[in-house]
């Protein structure tokens, strides 16, 4: 089964050998083996990639349900005082994982020399059990229903714009005078709108503008440049904010807190080493705020 896990997730038979420190030889017999075991065809092979077979994907949904249930029992007999060890895989978004999670994610591997890392950036949100994954970290509103999930941290946005931009295009008083502003979207937002406490109350606040972006780096260095204005969160914004190529405009309005979280595929089994992981996250995320 691991053998099987492995050679999907790097695909080709040559690569897990290599990872798995084994001859190929030795990978293309087990796999053999196994297909024969089943009586299916697991892998489809061409002479340019390996692909799944639809038996072969509801197979390694349930391998890696299994192995995750072999760890539960091996680590139930095991001292939780132990150090980490053991790989860890996890889908993360671009932005915050790169400015961030990555300098942490530094210092945990120095502290704990058995664990391993994988990270997959992303901003679009995945199925973790289809994927494999043994974590997701995700900053949003609002979580949804199902996601098994600890708050490990919060972060706020501000909107900003170049001096250029204000010098040109006047600065808004209120967030209602955002609609004659050029104001930069955020595809993967669930909604077309900045949010603002106005009078207590927190509201939704219509923007638009010519230039939208899966990217929140590429959106803030547009609004660098002088393109427009542009909602981003203070940890992507600070430097150049303090750099003075950056406003922070309606500061008298608190924008909307996002939660940081780290979500687990299921609630059945949290391996100690991702236990460790996000407990060491939020006790860092934590400080910084």
């Amino acid at each position: 089964m691991r053998i099987f896990i492995r050679v999907v997730e790097l695909g080709s038979f040559a690569a897990a050998a290599q990872q798995m420190n084994v001859a190929p030889s030795v990978v293309t017999r087990q796999l053999a083996a196994l297909e024969q075991h089943l009586g299916i065809k697991l892998l489809a092979r061409s002479t340019r990639r390996l692909s799944l077979t639809s038996a072969g994907a509801a197979y390694l949904e349930k391998c890696r349900e299994i192995l995750r249930l072999v760890e539960f029992a091996e680590a139930d007999v095991l001292d939780d005082r132990q150090s980490p060890r053991g790989h860890i895989r996890i889908t993360l978004p671009v932005s915050f994982g790169v400015h961030q999670l990555m300098p942490l994610f530094g210092a945990f591997l120095k502290a704990h020399p058995e664990t391993s890392l994988e990270l997959e950036f992303s901003d679009q949100r995945v199925n973790l059990i289809e994927g494999g994954f043994d974590l997701a970290i995700r900053i949003s509103d609002r979580l949804k229903p199902g996601d098994v999930a600890r708050k490990i941290g919060k972060s706020r946005s501000v909107i900003v714009a170049a001096p250029s931009y204000l010098a040109q295009n006047g600065r808004p008083q209120h967030p209602q005078d955002l609609l004659k502003h050029e104001c930069f979207g955020y595809l993967l937002a669930s909604r077309s709108s900045w949010a603002f406490v106005v009078d207590g109350v927190l509201q939704w606040f219509p923007i638009h503008g010519r230039l939208q972006a899966t990217s929140g780096d590429a959106l803030l260095t547009a609004a660098i440049a002088g393109l427009g204005i542009t909602s981003a969160p203070c940890f992507m914004a600070d430097q150049a904010i303090r750099a003075g190529k950056l406003e922070v405009l309606l500061s008298e309005f608190d924008s909307a807190e996002l939660g940081i979280y780290a979500i687990y595929p299921s609630n059945r089994y949290i391996p100690h080493r991702v236990d460790v992981l996000v407990d060491y996250l939020a006790q860092q995320i934590l400080h910084e705020d």
